[in-house]
């Protein structure tokens, strides 16, 4: 079973940046939507980021807000958000998330709100 430890997150000044990171273990498949949420207190959970992995060293990634960054580096089993110029509406617990895809499959942010193993999640608290 697929495992997920997400970490960086922390608290740093409007106009910061952080770099987010998730590590995979256990059974791994290449097929598989991965993504990142964030939830803030009293709002619903939010898609930030999503990829979808196919075979192979590639990654698309699908979405990214705030102009940040999504990669993956298959070699440490690990999924990045990297945010720039960080805002105080920010301020969230943001999640990573996993899924396998089947046939037919379409990662978008129900997909993953539906299928996916969630990491247990870090804060990131933006303050002017």
């Amino acid at each position: 079973q697929v495992h997920l430890i997400d970490s960086g997150g922390g608290s740093v000044q409007t106009g910061g940046s952080l770099k987010l990171s998730c590590v995979a273990s256990g059974y791994t498949n290449n097929n598989s939507c991965m993504g990142w949420f964030r939830q803030a207190p009293g709002k619903e959970r939010e898609g930030v980021a999503r990829v979808t992995i196919s075979p192979g060293p590639r990654v698309y990634a699908n979405f990214v807000k705030d102009g940040g960054a999504v990669f993956i580096d298959s070699a440490k089993s690990t999924l990045y958000l990297q945010m720039y110029n960080l805002q105080p509406e920010h301020t969230a617990m943001y999640y990573c998330a996993a899924a396998t895809r089947g046939p037919g499959d379409v990662c978008t942010w129900s997909f993953l709100l539906q299928r996916a193993v969630w990491g247990q999640g870090t804060q990131v608290t933006v303050s002017s």
